[in-house]
């Protein structure tokens, strides 16, 4: 059980890490123009949240559902699921393009923009949104081939398009001086050229699923059983970018620099926190095919192994987190008052990652056995449920304090309500059902 699930988390961390990688390698590059070209990346990354949330529920939805099908050998079934959700998210990706080009300026206020952010987030959202249909439906194959367990392909497709926008990054921002618009440009063509790479084993026959227009089918009830499923994941996501809004908003005050910290933390944090989800992810579906082959065992087995797996992980990566904070901040900003509220919430965030895999994987377990309805609870606790009110509470409560702890406060509070209903849940299973015959 730990070596499957190490063999299939190890290309999804990677992947991710490579991911994140040129996502901070933005911020990176961005923030040698300005604090203000800084706190743009921030504001832009809710529009990405928007892009994702649909991207994923597709994704997730689909691949739950396909690793359950095929595991109990379902195989035509499994194909209808991958077409109808691969098409319905560049249906999807197409319509965010159309409403944010037309609504761009709007749409830039309410995700946290200044009028000092504000032509710099345009220039950048204009090529996300380029690349937004791309972008969601490459969502729905790198979850699909998880979930066949074909996490290498998924490793190839999304790594080639992170280090290609590094060195985009690099050449249009440092050599050609294009500022953030050639980091929005890089970052396009970077997600075309990773949808085009992901598409290639589903074209050569090399996965069980297919988008060959023949098992593209729209029936309402396979649509509604992928948007079921898929739920918890467009509220993750969601909530992603709500929370993102929220954070930029209650940060305004504070001036551009507050802003841009907050970005460059979520931008660590998501980086650290790959090992989390990573790992997570490559025990989805070995919960998924266990749980539809009612291998009940081995879907607690392999729950408790990811989980002491990723404790002992994150608890390295925290300390070094804290420890050296102030140097990672600054590595990305060189003004002190970015870097002195930005360290102050990295460090807060460093007890939460401890034991952010509670609440992370009993979302991840139920959304993959199909108990939607638990895991969007779950899911929106974290990133939502909690943090929303959390934020504005603590904020006038105690200012900028407040702002910087509250992340923390709310990710602490979500793992301890996910731990008694994931502990309830994996009590009652089932015996297997070799062992009940």
């Amino acid at each position: 059980m730990g070596h499957l699930i190490v063999s299939l988390s190890g290309p999804t961390i990677i992947s991710m890490l490579v991911t994140n990688i040129y996502n901070m390698a933005d911020t990176y590059f961005v923030s040698g123009i300005g604090t203000s070209a800084s706190g743009a990346t921030g504001v832009v990354f809710g529009l990405m949240a928007i892009l994702q949330a649909f991207g994923f529920m597709f994704g997730h939805g689909a691949g739950s559902n396909i690793s359950r099908l095929l595991g109990a050998r379902h195989v035509e079934r499994a194909r209808s699921f991958s077409a109808d959700s691969f098409w319905l998210s560049i249906a999807f990706g197409f319509l965010i393009l159309v409403l944010g080009m037309t609504f761009m300026n709007p749409l830039m206020r309410l995700l946290g923009s200044t009028d000092t952010i504000l032509p710099y987030a345009r220039d950048y959202a204009f090529w996300i949104l380029i690349s937004g249909p791309a972008l969601t439906s490459s969502c729905v194959m790198n979850n699909i081939l998880r979930y066949e367990g074909k996490a290498f392909f998924a490793m190839i497709g999304l790594t080639s398009g992170g280090i290609l926008n590094i060195f985009g990054d690099a050449v249009l921002i440092r050599v050609f001086g294009m500022g953030i618009y050639g980091a929005g440009l890089s970052t396009a063509v970077s997600q075309i050229i990773s949808f085009c790479i992901l598409l290639v084993p589903f074209l050569q026959g090399q996965t069980q699923s297919s988008f060959h227009p023949k098992y593209f089918r729209l029936s309402g009830r396979l649509i509604r059983n992928i948007m079921f499923t898929g739920t918890p994941s467009l509220v993750r996501q969601s909530m992603n970018s709500i929370s993102t809004m929220v954070l930029n908003h209650a940060a305004g005050p504070y001036g551009d620099a507050a802003i841009a910290a907050i970005s460059i933390v979520s931008r660590v944090v998501m980086f650290l926190n790959c090992v989390t989800i990573g790992i997570g992810q490559g025990f989805q579906p070995v919960s998924a095919f266990n749980f539809g082959a009612k291998k009940y065992s081995r879907v607690k087995g392999g729950y408790l192994y990811a989980l002491k797996l990723a404790v002992i992980l994150m608890s390295v990566m925290s300390v070094l987190a804290f420890v050296f904070a102030p140097q990672i901040i600054g590595e990305f900003r060189d003004d002190p008052e970015v870097i002195s509220i930005g360290s102050h919430t990295l460090r807060v965030l460093c007890f939460a990652i401890v034991i952010s895999p509670l609440a992370v994987y009993g979302d991840m377990m139920f959304q993959s056995i199909g108990r939607s309805g638990t895991a969007t609870v779950l899911s929106g606790m974290r990133r939502g449920f909690l943090l929303i009110p959390l934020v504005i509470l603590m904020t006038q409560l105690f200012g900028l304090r407040g702002l910087e702890w509250s992340q923390g406060v709310a990710d602490i509070a979500a793992s301890l309500v996910a731990l008694p209903v994931t502990a309830h849940f994996l009590r009652h299973l089932p015996p297997d059902e070799a062992e009940a015959a």
